[in-house]
């Protein structure tokens, strides 16, 4: 769903909570753990509401199965879409590693030509995450990311946040480019800015309700982790369980997204707001 300029889908795949202790506990596990357990228990309750084991997921912009693999191996059927062939080379090979090949399918496609490709309103969950930042009408991609799903389904929106980004620019010292990114209509701090395009947690909310979500959930996603010195992380016993404990508790605080590096939105259709 991205653009030529949007950078590699991270490889680091977020594990189920059984599978997500001890010694597997990674540092890439921060970067994914807060949004997989939204994830994983929007998926648990649809598949409750509809008394279907196997679900039909569609993860846009999904490059090379960050999310899709882990979703499959729950049991659900993924279908990616990505404009990248490389990436869903990768798919299709990190699928096949995984043993479930069968249940994971690519699709070389982008948001704005989504029903190109796939089938309109026939997903019971969609993943649209990293995908904002880079198309051409935020509000557009979205739309087209909700009608594809069931009259009654859930969304999983993951977009760059704004305050993370001034937090880290001015963290390091890049003040004036800190402050650009505050006064700047997209969020970014200058020419040189990789990301195209930033939310706030209020923007992104009002992008999914204006696509006729009813919002379930706000989240801020690595409030911490990539201000904290991984050689902290890595000499220091119990850092890694503990970080991620405090994310976790952290992201759904409200005083806390407005310096997420990430801010997630869970959204339903078919149903009224606050419902």
């Amino acid at each position: 769903m991205s653009d030529p300029m949007r950078p590699p889908v991270s490889h680091d795949c977020p594990q189920p909570t059984s599978q997500r202790s001890g010694p597997s506990r990674s540092r890439a596990s921060l970067r994914t753990a807060v949004v997989w357990e939204v994830l994983q228990g929007a998926l648990d309750q649809r598949v409750k509401a509809t008394g279907r084991e196997s679900l039909d997921v569609l993860d846009t912009g999904g490059g090379s199965g960050n999310f899709a693999v882990p979703v499959a191996r729950l049991g659900h059927r993924v279908t990616v879409v990505d404009p990248s062939p490389n990436a869903l080379f990768a798919l299709e090979r990190r699928a096949a590693e995984a043993g479930v090949a069968d249940r994971v399918h690519g699709v070389q496609g982008d948001a704005h030509g989504l029903f190109e490709v796939i089938e309109r309103g026939g997903y019971d969950a969609v993943l649209c995450h990293g995908v904002l930042e880079y198309v051409d009408d935020p509000a557009e991609g979205l739309a087209n990311a909700v009608a594809a799903l069931r009259p009654e389904g859930v969304l999983s929106l993951l977009a760059a946040g704004l305050g993370g980004a001034v937090f880290a620019r001015a963290l390091a010292g890049h003040f004036t480019e800190a402050r650009q990114a505050l006064s700047d209509p997209e969020g970014r701090w200058g020419e040189g800015d990789p990301m195209p395009r930033r939310f706030t947690a209020e923007q992104l909310t009002a992008l999914a309700e204006g696509a006729g979500l009813a919002v379930r959930a706000v989240h801020g996603v690595r409030v911490f982790a990539d201000l904290v010195p991984g050689v902290l992380l890595d000499t220091e016993p119990g850092a890694l369980d503990a970080l991620l404990q405090l994310e976790e508790a952290a992201a759904e605080l409200p005083a806390f997204h407005s310096v997420a590096t990430q801010i997630h939105v869970l959204g339903e259709t078919g149903g009224p707001a606050g419902a």
